[in-house]
């Protein structure tokens, strides 16, 4: 695939016991501004059924995963422009994966196909509260493999806002990729967003996991940093305390800084202000893509009002609209399918708001 890719490109890609095509779409919408999201796009697999360990499971129903690609799918589907770039396995996982970011009108234009290794894949369990657990299988996985000069730059320089994780600094060469990407976007003007999202089993110890997830630290505009991530990076500070995060966690370049709280919400610093906005109640199901329905929620909001940081009212209200984004995905089961629209988003909303009158 060639860098500049526009309208729908069929890949042709020769390789194993039969010649494949990729359909690649080069579509996101010019008049809208867009989020591009980079890193690992899997295969989460889980139980069918909830409350049991991976040997306890009578069987596993797959579902696409992966936190950058989950928040360019949840983009899309509250009606925003969004863009996927990374790598899967030229693999039937892989070229699924791709066709799905398609069907959810994700410009998947800045995927590769990596030849000799495959998509990447997660058992994730759910435990009787809807909690995670999980096994991956990545030895390599394809999405590590990405290198700078397979990179989609004209996409990447189209980016309102470039979102990323910390998975894809553990190995090269896609770490140098990732940081390469961040740079050009950052040179295009490009907004940076970080959820470090946390996997600590796939990096090689606890040490590691730190220091790599802040050796980008100051170079992002937005975090999003959830309560337990706040202790790990800290070495065990209390996540509820202001002075911890401000001190510790909030750097000169930073716009905001948001800590997530499960079903009880969020908190926002800025340098002008901070405070709290609470979620609302729902029975959760499955966790999974909690995290990446709020990022998806504020990334849709802050590409279409940059200004957000500036005003807290305004601010507030897209924090409560990336609560309910995150509480009607805890619904149901897998990240992916349970993602939700602007419309079931804005009726939440409105019964939030009636239930409070």
């Amino acid at each position: 695939m060639s860098g500049n890719i526009t309208g729908i490109e069929k890949l042709h890609i020769v390789g194993g016991a039969e010649d494949r095509t990729a359909i690649t779409n080069g579509n996101a919408a010019k008049n809208k501004p867009l989020v591009v999201c980079f890193g690992e796009l899997l295969i989460d697999f889980v139980p069918t059924v909830g409350g049991v360990s991976l040997a306890e499971a009578p069987a596993f129903k797959k579902a696409p995963g992966g936190a950058p690609a989950n928040v360019a799918v949840g983009v899309s589907r509250l009606g925003g422009s969004s863009a996927f770039v990374g790598k899967v396995g030229d693999d039937e996982f892989g070229y699924m994966l791709a066709d799905i970011l398609k069907q959810n009108n994700v410009d998947n234009s800045g995927m590769r196909f990596d030849r000799t290794a495959r998509t990447a894949l997660a058992f994730v369990t759910l435990k009787a509260d809807g909690e995670r657990e999980f096994m991956f299988f990545r030895h390599p996985s394809a999405d590590m493999r990405l290198h700078e000069s397979e990179l989609n730059t004209n996409l990447i320089k189209q980016a309102n806002i470039f979102h990323y994780g910390s998975i894809s600094l553990i190995e090269e060469p896609c770490k140098s990729a990732h940081l390469a990407a961040m740079n050009i976007a950052r040179k295009s003007g490009s907004m940076l967003s970080y959820d470090p999202n946390l996997r600590l089993p796939l990096w090689p110890s606890p040490e590691a996991a730190r220091k790599g997830i802040m050796s980008i630290w100051d170079q992002s505009d937005i975090i999003k940093v959830s309560e337990d991530e706040i202790t790990f990076l800290t070495g065990g500070d209390d996540p509820y305390d202001d002075n911890v995060v401000m001190k510790k966690l909030f750097h000169p370049n930073l716009k905001l800084l948001v800590v997530t709280e499960g079903s009880e919400g969020c908190r926002y610093y800025t340098k002008a202000f901070k405070g709290r906005v609470p979620g609302i109640k729902v029975k959760p199901v499955d966790t999974t893509g909690a995290g990446d329905a709020f990022v998806s929620g504020l990334l849709n909001s802050l590409a279409s009002d940059s200004k957000l940081f500036q005003d807290e009212k305004r601010l507030r209200d897209a924090l409560l609209f990336a609560n309910v984004c995150g509480a009607l995905t805890v619904m149901e089961r897998g990240a992916m399918p349970s993602l939700p629209t602007k419309t079931a988003v804005l009726d939440a909303l409105n019964k939030h708001s009636a239930s409070k009158k």
